[in-house]
């Protein structure tokens, strides 16, 4: 099956981002054909600066790549190394009736978190809507809150499909029912606009300090402690094996230990699983001509695909 998924370079990926999204997506390049790709076009919404925008797209490419991704396997590529999406974005606009935009929550919750309006932000999801479309996606993996968005790109295929004739496959969700919620330092949901993060690729001093501050309750050394409602051991168990989850919980509930040790116990196994990652970005880090190619080798690939798409879809609507 043909599976796409995206992320936007809009600062440095976290342990939500690589639990929620790139676990997920990389674990499915073993049994599916996977277009994922950097949604730079995207993230042009929110980061207003060349600089930022240039090594936010790198740091994405250098943190799949290190994280296990297969370019021969996975079809990764920069979204904007493939201009046809936003022809094809034009497309399908036009077939896109405004209620189905005004009825988006994600343009609201943006409004709210203080993202200035603008005309990019509220048709967001038509952009979105190319992106899957646009390689003939047959799967698109999505939390259970973001399952409006692929509804949204599912209208709109079939308001088209019935205006002009019949050109693009009809997605469905892969509803990622198991991704828990990573909790961020301060207990919310971990995003990048709590400020809340835990950083994949941080240095290790600045990893220790993030997860030394990790808020927990205010309970002594000496009392028993609910692991069950503990922050720290919430993110514990994304790393450790049944076993060693069993371990420090009976540590939690005998008492006799801080939360402080459990912290020390986390930073341990993050490097743990992290540091051959780590490794391996360094190298890449020192080889960006093999990181440029693998993303024109997929851009190239993508367009295999994309540029029979579109023409389909001027053809269709009587450009050609």
């Amino acid at each position: 099956m043909r599976v796409l998924s995206g992320i936007q370079p809009s600062g440095k990926l976290h342990i939500g981002n690589y639990f929620g999204m790139m676990k997920p997506a990389l674990a499915l390049q073993q049994e599916h054909q996977v277009y994922l790709f950097i949604a730079n076009y995207h993230a042009l919404t929110t980061v207003h600066d060349a600089s930022i925008m240039r090594q936010g797209t790198l740091d994405v490419a250098l943190d799949f790549l290190a994280c296990g991704l297969d370019s021969q396997k996975t079809v990764f590529y920069r979204q904007s190394d493939v201009p046809e999406i936003t022809e094809l974005t034009w497309l399908l606009s036009v077939a896109t009736p405004m209620g189905l935009l005004e009825r988006c929550h994600s343009y609201k919750d943006k409004l709210a978190k203080g993202i200035a309006a603008s005309h990019a932000l509220f048709t967001y999801p038509v952009l979105m809507t190319a992106d899957i479309l646009a390689v003939q996606s047959e799967i698109v993996p999505v939390g259970k809150d973001q399952k409006q968005h692929l509804e949204v790109a599912r209208d709109i295929a079939i308001k088209f499909n019935g205006q002009y004739k019949e050109v693009f496959k009809i997605p469905e969700p892969m509803i990622q029912e198991e991704v828990a919620v990573v909790p961020g330092v301060d207990g919310q949901k971990m995003s990048k606009s709590y400020d809340n993060t835990i950083e994949i690729f941080g240095s290790k001093k600045q990893t220790r300090k993030t997860i030394m501050r990790i808020v927990t309750d205010s309970k002594t050394l000496e009392e028993p402690k609910d692991p069950d409602t503990c922050n720290v051991f919430a993110l514990y168990k994304l790393f450790a094996n049944p076993e060693e989850c069993e371990k420090l919980e009976s540590r939690y509930r005998a008492g006799g230990m801080g939360y402080g040790d459990a912290k020390k116990e986390l930073v341990a196994k993050f490097e743990e699983h992290f540091a051959p990652m780590r490794k391996r970005r360094e190298e890449l880090a020192n080889n960006i001509d093999y990181v440029e190619s693998v993303l024109q080798d997929g851009a190239a690939r993508a367009k295999e695909v994309i540029m029979p798409t579109l023409a389909a879809a001027r053809n269709a609507v009587g450009l050609e």
